[in-house]
């Protein structure tokens, strides 16, 4: 009976040895003059130009939440999948209201911007061809809510 379990224990063994090994070879054979760009972290042979930025962008964590959702969602329907013969036709609507939130919440993430990785697109509102510069720029002499009591500035922006 011990028998059986001996190539494992020799397996077990020989990745012991294999990793400790490892640290020795790294350790006798490692050059040993650090400096600056050995201490920077390896990014392809590009030389960071910026600091990294201390939080992730929220993109990061839609696409994130779009992951767990899929993966959550597959390891409900490999179940599934393998009863749906025995469980008829409630096992069919309890699947199809399951993948009816899914893709609610797919449609919320998308919504939000999650698959949006480009720049960042300013939207642009149709201004009305009546609007113009002395229907828009606060001038003298108007009387605004909230204004009482300040001075209001002539038309070059100064106080009067």
């Amino acid at each position: 009976m011990l028998g059986q379990y001996l190539p494992v224990v020799v397996l077990l063994i020989l990745a012991f040895l294999f990793a400790a090994l490892s640290f020795v070879a790294s350790r006798l054979l490692a050059p040993r003059r650090p400096h600056d760009r050995k201490a920077a972290p390896y990014e392809c042979g590009i030389i960071p130009g910026r600091e990294t930025p201390e939080r992730f962008p929220v993109r990061f964590f839609l696409v994130a939440m779009i992951f767990i959702v899929f993966d959550i969602e597959i390891v409900f329907l490999y179940p599934w999948a393998v009863a749906h013969g025995g469980l008829g036709l409630f096992g069919l609507v309890a699947v199809l209201l399951f993948s009816l939130a899914v893709f609610e919440s797919f449609v919320y993430l998308i919504g939000n911007g999650a698959l949006e990785w480009g720049p960042v697109r300013r939207v642009r509102h149709a201004v009305s061809p009546a609007r113009t510069s002395t229907s828009t720029i606060r001038r003298a002499g108007v009387r605004e809510v909230g204004l009482e009591g300040r001075t209001i500035g002539d038309e070059s922006g100064r106080a009067a």
